[in-house]
């Protein structure tokens, strides 16, 4: 399954970016997906004002994968420094398996390269998350070695379990190589 096209979310996208997100991350019991956290986090993952704050900052943008009408993946994206910081990473739990997170994520990175300069990425992930550790790292992201406690002044949930850790993956930046993938068209992703 491909994605139709690529965009950048505005404020009127902020309550379904919310929806998508929290159904990714934090689906009800017995919902289909396979990279949520409902085991290891309770609450919302975001809500409507967080979204909003993140797409009024500075260098910082979430971009939206659309099939048909409808929004199937979003990413944010912030600048830091000469990084690209990748976070709040979302599929439609019924799209997941279907290569559109493999898309969406070779698009932001290819966006950080070309608007933010961006010669590495920096993501957060639950360190308990083994399954989804091993899709960054087969897209070349790597362990830093450093991890956290959860960070509960977030406002991205709170652990179920106490020693709750989170750690840093990051990964360089290749440039050319995401030019090539995308056949410098960003909006039609068909290369990819």
């Amino acid at each position: 399954m491909s994605i139709d096209i690529f965009r950048t979310a505005s404020k009127l996208d902020a309550e379904v970016i919310a929806n998508l997100v929290n159904m990714a991350y934090r689906p009800e019991s017995g919902a289909s997906g396979w990279t949520h956290e409902s085991d290891l986090v309770s609450g919302s993952r975001t809500n409507v004002d967080q979204i909003v704050d993140i797409i009024s900052k500075p260098d910082s943008v979430i971009l939206l994968g659309i099939k048909g009408s409808e929004i199937a993946a979003c990413i944010h994206i912030e600048k830091d420094d000469s990084s690209g910081y990748i976070g709040m990473f979302a599929v439609n739990p019924t799209l997941q398996g279907a290569g559109v997170g493999k898309q969406m994520l070779a698009y932001a990175e290819w966006y950080a390269s070309e608007n933010f300069s961006s010669d590495k990425f920096i993501m957060v992930v639950v360190s308990s998350r083994s399954e989804l550790i091993s899709f960054y790292q087969r897209r070349g992201y790597q362990k830093t070695g450093s991890i956290m406690d959860y960070p509960l002044s977030a406002g991205a949930g709170i652990p179920k379990h106490p020693d709750l850790k989170i750690e840093i993956l990051e990964k360089r930046s290749d440039i050319t190589v995401k030019r090539d993938a995308l056949d410098k068209r960003p909006i039609n992703q068909e290369s990819l």
